[in-house]
């Protein structure tokens, strides 16, 4: 099992080693790929996190009153805000900063451009001797819905985007743990 998630390598690490999974994790939205080894690991950054700083400051030099999440203090490689402040004003505000502003429902992520969960899944899967469309993709926010088109089998949860759930080949009647076994189940993963 692979996670691919927008959330901080330590974060997804513990949900790892909890689910016993032994595949990669991709983490910020493919900023980050974790390859376990053993006990330990190497990370891969994929992205520079310095433009994502670059367009921290320039959001905080235009007045957006925007906040950072709690667990950005961990990221290696973007800035993630809460999801309180205006899309467009901040892309207004990184204009000419090469970093795409993505909204996943749960926070903004400044990310450097053509980075993503998609091409870094790729390449963790490529690795491992797979393609995204040999694998069920569970995902629920914006930012998965190219991992979702891409995926052999994608599931998505009535509480996800309306993008994601578009994108899904099929939407659980159910949300949380019992939508994530009901879409294994769908698959064709679990019995």
């Amino acid at each position: 099992m692979t996670l691919a998630t927008g959330n901080v390598l330590p974060i997804a690490l513990a949900l790892h080693r909890f689910l016993g999974a032994s595949g990669p994790i991709v983490a910020e939205n493919g900023g980050v790929i974790y390859w376990p080894q053993g006990t330990g690991g190497t990370v891969e950054r994929r992205a520079d996190r310095r433009l994502a700083l670059r367009a921290w400051r320039a959001i905080r030099a235009a007045g957006i009153p925007a906040r950072r999440l709690f667990t950005d203090r961990w990221r290696e490689s973007e800035v993630a805000l809460e999801q309180d402040v205006s899309l467009a004003a901040l892309r207004r505000a990184v204009r000419g900063i090469p970093v795409t502003v993505e909204s996943t429902g749960y926070a903004i992520h400044l990310l450097e451009r053509g980075v993503g969960k998609l091409p870094s899944l790729a390449r963790a899967l490529e690795r491992i001797g797979l393609a995204p469309g040999d694998c069920v993709i569970l995902g629920d926010g914006d930012n998965d819905v190219a991992m979702l088109r891409a995926a052999g089998f994608g599931v998505s949860f009535p509480s996800a985007s309306r993008a994601a759930r578009a994108a899904a080949r099929y939407v659980t009647h159910a949300d949380y743990s019992a939508g994530f076994e009901e879409g294994l189940k769908e698959s064709g993963l679990l019995p």
